[in-house]
């Protein structure tokens, strides 16, 4: 066997230039007991950054994995943050350490909203597959799944003291879920086009909904209790029994709308005119819901006030008033006698308009908090990678907002388009249409910021002092890297400069533009007017005119061959001392967007919009090979130094490395989310940056482990088995037909895995308890102990135990769809070994959450099976004992710890802390009240 070629892996190291991507929301986070509004969460791509934005640093970076982050909600303790990905996966971090314990995975796509209930215990997630889902966070598992959504889901939120959920979504509809039976009682319709945010104030007395015009619809809750008007006892829901009359059925109507009228009803109250045009981005309130925050499509934030019923009670008070001295006035004048005047309240004196604010570009999202003594806090995430916080008085009358913190030093407002390395590895240049950073590469920190015209290529000048930027309007700017100061702007072209080149000789540069030529400059020290000292610059030598547009720009390492990219789809070579013509290379069928050359200036690499490379020969300009590499256009092509492995990058967010000698595809680099634009590779070849429309630059590192390409491809074909199960359909319960309500788990790898797990246990167990049987038979035969070698996977374990310490490894959020999809016949085996773990008193909660839901989804074959029946019998005996047993300690327990309390606090005549602080509270409101009554009186 011949030795086979070895490649090093490249693997991501780090994301940064992103301050917060625009696809989540932000949100205010508390950490660690700091000061409220001084930390806000915000989405990175795929991990979650915590700013500081006091200091503007980031403090903590929640890891994701390889999907985006499509929405963040924080738990009402403060202590937690649930992050709802693209794939449809929930997880949930700590703010104190950054680490994910619970996860749950239920949707098929993108999760778009998230929220929690009253005491965190349970969350609700929307999707863009249109179904709801609630999760218990205690258990780790879903509750259900609502389907009745034809469109995304927009928002979903709990409503405190009923156990119902009202959701909204783009189908136009809000709808009100029963989470007691698991339906929907109420459909509203009154919207005309798609409800795109929605809020409840007044002590969820009123609904307040944003759709795709100018108005903010409000709607009046009121709560009816289930009474009978006869006794005044409360009603029982009842479902349908075989005994019920078919006469019921002619009524279904008027039960339907009873059952919506027993529970609440919804009616429209008004609307609130907002001033702008467009439809509601997003729409939220402050933690009181005392502010309500929304904004369009624009740079400008509405905010308005909800009034108590005090202040409205003082507002229309005095508005009786002015009624009645106008009738007053009315009276004299006329002398007759009118009615006495009667004040409507209307929607505008309970939600006034409080102010409006102008953002430096158009909002994305927004939070806001109230702090003490009045003042409220807003967050902005704007378009353009910038995050802006603001600070006002809500008491005053016409409060004014301050801007109190502006990010922007961490990333670009646009796009960085070109990236280059300095000769040291150390520095990273990016640009793009209004900045050019330089970044150290180990700490990616920013070094130097500063101000270019809209920047396509760049490159620094040999020792590493001054960058040189090719820009849209054709220029060559100059820019001194110690001072951050721009040197000088040369008018080199009457065309965008596409591509600059050093010359091997390291002596000048090459440029090439859409106006058709090809520049040759030459570096040059001249003495500086202002200063009297020796600044660079570049001096026009020669000029190469062309028929087409030129794209790239390339000087052979040898500097005797020049490569010329043109419009009309060909390579042109030609000879640099004479510029005479050397070779056309022809074959692409869209134009070439980038191309090198190798070290040894015997290969040229060719990537063009037709999404193929081709490697040809410099020798004859022979095509060696034509490889499909990209499913969109290739971007940006260059080789690995002193190799022939080269990498690509394209719009289809992939980046991948190549060999040009055995025209082999080695690996692809995922990670970005958006189109990849450019690439740079450190001149020593251990570091690749790439930049993409997603505002992320990623450092990607070579280590020292070798890739298998065996291995590469089997990943992949496993990443696309993971894929086609994500689209497939969720499990379906077998003997029930698909309602409004539904399992919440989805099959996925994972779940695949651990029933094949759980199978290989159960065969494991039964194989082990067969040979202990025949060493049981064997010993008894012989009459003496024969030597018995046990399973080693089972050496630790009794073969039973083996089994349940299995499905305890199973995540509690994916047990139900990996029961699901254990196949039948393992069924019966596996319920003889619960019986014997109840017996036994071992993980009794597991395993009759296990039990009755394989009794649920198997009854039927259960029921029918003879041999099952005294199992199912003795397990009904048992399961019943041992859980009165458990709810029996746990009672017990949790009255002597109430008997412990109270015997500590009249000991020792002091309060826990909650109780302590609860009463403290108290105090502090009546002191205030007293206050007020002084102040009054005096």
């Amino acid at each position: 066997m011949g030795l086979t070629k070895q490649y090093l892996c490249y693997v991501a190291s780090a994301v940064f230039g992103v301050i917060g991507s625009q696809k989540a929301n932000i949100t205010y986070v508390t950490l660690r007991g700091g000061e409220k509004g001084r930390y806000v969460a915000v989405a990175a791509c795929e991990h979650v950054f915590i700013w500081d934005v006091r200091k503007g640093e980031k403090v903590l970076i929640l890891q994701g994995q390889k999907h985006e982050v499509t929405f963040l909600c924080p738990s009402p303790d403060g202590v937690h943050i649930a992050v709802g990905y693209e794939d449809g996966a929930v997880r949930i971090f700590s703010l104190l350490n950054g680490e994910s314990n619970v996860s749950f995975n239920g949707h098929k796509s993108a999760v778009s909203v998230i929220h929690y209930d009253a005491l965190g215990a349970r969350l609700v997630t929307g999707s863009k597959d249109t179904d709801v889902i609630v999760w218990d966070i205690i258990n780790e598992c879903g509750l259900y799944r609502l389907r009745g959504h034809k469109d995304v889901i927009t928002q979903a939120l709990f409503l405190r003291d009923k156990n119902l959920l009202v959701t909204c979504s783009k189908d136009s509809f809000v709808k009100w879920w029963d989470l007691d039976t698991q339906h929907c009682f109420k459909t509203m319709v009154g919207h005309r086009s798609e409800v795109w945010g929605m809020v409840l104030l007044s002590q969820e007395s009123r609904l307040l909904t944003g759709s795709a015009d100018s108005e903010l619809r409000a709607w009046d809750i009121n709560y009816l209790e289930e009474v009978r008007k006869d006794t005044g006892e409360p009603k029982v829901k009842k479902g349908k029994t075989l005994l019920d009359d078919d006469d019921e059925e002619d009524n279904k109507e008027e039960v339907d709308e009873s059952l919506e009228e027993r529970i609440l009803t919804c009616e429209k109250a008004g609307s609130i005119l907002r001033e702008a045009r467009d439809r509601v981005v997003s729409l939220t309130t402050d933690r009181h819901a005392r502010v309500i925050a929304c904004h369009g499509n624009d740079s400008v934030l509405e905010l308005f006030t909800v009034l108590s019923e005090e202040e409205v009670q003082k507002k229309m008070t005095k508005k009786l008033k002015k009624a009645k001295k106008k009738a007053t006035k009315a009276q004299e004048a006329s002398g007759e006698e009118t009615e006495q005047p009667v004040v409507k309240r209307m929607l505008k004196d309970e939600i006034i308009r409080l102010t409006n604010i102008k953002a430096s570009s158009k909002i994305r999202w927004v939070d806001c908090l109230s702090c003490a003594g009045g003042e409220l806090k807003v967050v902005l995430l704007l378009q353009n990678n910038t995050v802006e916080t603001y600070s006002l008085k809500t008491s005053q009358k016409t409060p004014v907002a301050d801007k109190t913190a502006r990010l922007t030093l961490g990333g670009h407002r646009t796009d960085a388009r070109t990236l280059a390395f300095s000769s040291d590895n150390l520095a990273v240049l990016s640009a793009s249409g209004d900045t050019v950073k330089v970044w150290n590469r180990s700490t990616l920190q920013v070094i130097r910021t500063m101000a270019c015209e809209y920047a396509l290529c760049s490159l620094f000048v040999p020792g590493d002092r001054q960058i040189i930027l090719g820009t849209k309007s054709g220029k060559l700017q100059i820019f001194e890297l110690g001072s951050g100061s721009l040197l000088e702007t040369v008018d080199a072209h009457d065309g965008a400069v596409w591509s600059i080149c050093l010359a091997p000789d390291q002596r000048g540069i090459i440029s090439g533009s859409a106006d058709k030529t090809v520049k040759f400059w030459e570096f040059e020290l001249v003495k500086d007017k202002e200063t009297s000292q020796k600044r660079l610059t570049v001096k026009h030598k020669r000029t190469l005119q062309l028929e087409e547009d030129v794209l790239c720009v390339k000087f052979s390492p040898d500097h005797r061959l020049l490569a010329v990219s043109l419009l009309d789809c060909t390579v042109k070579i030609f000879y640099t001392d004479t510029l005479k013509f050397f070779l056309s290379l022809y074959g692409h069928k869209l134009p070439v967007l980038c191309l090198d050359i190798s070290h040894d200036s015997t290969i040229i690499a060719t990537g063009s919009a037709d999404r193929n490379v081709k490697i040809w020969g410099l020798d004859f300009g022979d095509c060696h090979r034509s490889m499909f590499a990209h499913d969109d256009s290739i971007m940006f092509l260059q080789f690995v130094p002193k190799t022939h492995l080269f990498f690509t990058a394209g719009k289809d967010k992939k980046i991948k490395q190549w060999d040009a000698d055995k025209f082999e595809h080695i690996q692809t680099l995922e990670g970005h989310h958006r189109e990849v634009w450019c690439l740079a590779i450190s001149p020593n070849g251990d570091h690749l940056v790439s930049s993409s429309h997603d505002k992320s630059l990623r450092l990607w590192e070579r280590t020292r482990e070798p890739i298998i390409l065996e291995e590469e491809r089997e990943m992949e074909r496993e990443a696309e088995f993971e894929e086609s199960l994500a689209k497939g359909d969720a499990p379906v319960v077998p003997g029930e037909t698909q309602g409004e309500a539904a399992p919440a788990g989805k099959k996925t790898v994972e779940t695949v895995k651990a029933a094949e797990r759980i199978m290989e246990a159960l065969e494991l167990y039964k194989g082990e308890t067969r040979k202990m049987e025949e060493h049981k038979y064997a010993c008894e035969s012989a009459g003496k102990e024969v030597d018995y070698k046990r399973n080693l996977s089972l050496s630790l374990f009794k073969p039973s135990r083996y089994v349940l310490d299995v499905i305890k490894k199973v995540r509690s959020s994916e047990l139900e769809v990996s029961l699901l999809v254990l196949p039948f016949p393992y069924v019966p085996e596996l319920l003889k070994l619960f019986n014997s773990y109840i017996q036994q008193g071992l993980e009794v909660e597991l395993v009759c959450r296990c039990l009755f839901f394989l009794l649920k989804i198997h009854f039927g074959q259960i029921s029918s099976n003879q041999m099952l029946l005294s199992v199912i019998d003795e397990l009904r005996t048992n399961t019943l004992t041992k859980v009165r047993e458990i709810r029996d300690v746990m009672g017990f327990n949790s009255a002597a710890l109430q008997f412990l309390q109270r015997e500590i606090e009249s000991k020792e005549d002091v309060m826990f802390f909650a109780d302590a602080t609860g009463r403290l509270e108290e105090k502090k409101k009546k002191r205030r009240k007293r206050e007020r009554a002084v102040l009054t009186i005096a």
